[in-house]
């Protein structure tokens, strides 16, 4: 099985609803288990936050999720998706309220939104593969694409 945050293999850890009783299979969902503490703990966050949220078991109506910050990544991913999303609206037409577009029409924006974020975030993040380390207010030089290239030559076991 997958972890269910980070999608690596598990490892033994797992989540009980505890909103069920003993013995009813809803108490162990299958699909929540996790690689490590760190993931289980992010888990339960975000679990913790939706159920104080969920009006069918909190005690108040009043209570809401708590927004999660958005980074500087995700802010400029948004921004890259103003153009795409103006060239979807023109298509449609600017002088046509939002409330009016037709399902195909409000499809084709959301499209073209969701595709420019998924794929900014994910050219963001393939130029991350190996992030920068500062010394001293210094970049290092760009690592390889292999780190362990010349590995070979220091392992003395292997001649």
């Amino acid at each position: 099985m997958k972890c269910w945050v980070c999608h690596r293999q598990a490892r033994g850890y797992g989540h009980t609803d505890n909103r069920f009783k003993v013995g009813e299979p809803h108490r162990y969902p299958i699909d929540w288990v996790f690689c490590s503490r760190r993931c289980q703990d992010a888990f339960h966050a975000l679990y913790g936050a939706w159920g104080k949220s969920d009006p069918s078991l909190s005690d108040t109506l009043t209570r809401e999720a708590l927004m999660i910050d958005v980074s500087p990544l995700e802010q400029q991913a948004m921004r890259r998706c103003l153009r795409p999303f103006g060239d979807a609206a023109g298509e449609i037409g600017f002088d046509k309220p939002l409330g009016h577009y037709s399902e195909q029409e409000a499809l084709r924006v959301i499209d073209a939104i969701v595709t420019c974020y998924v794929d900014s975030m994910t050219l963001a993040h393939e130029n991350m593969r190996y992030p920068s380390v500062r010394l001293a207010g210094q970049d290092l030089p760009k690592p390889c694409a292999d780190p362990f290239a010349d590995m070979a030559d220091d392992i003395p076991w292997e001649a």
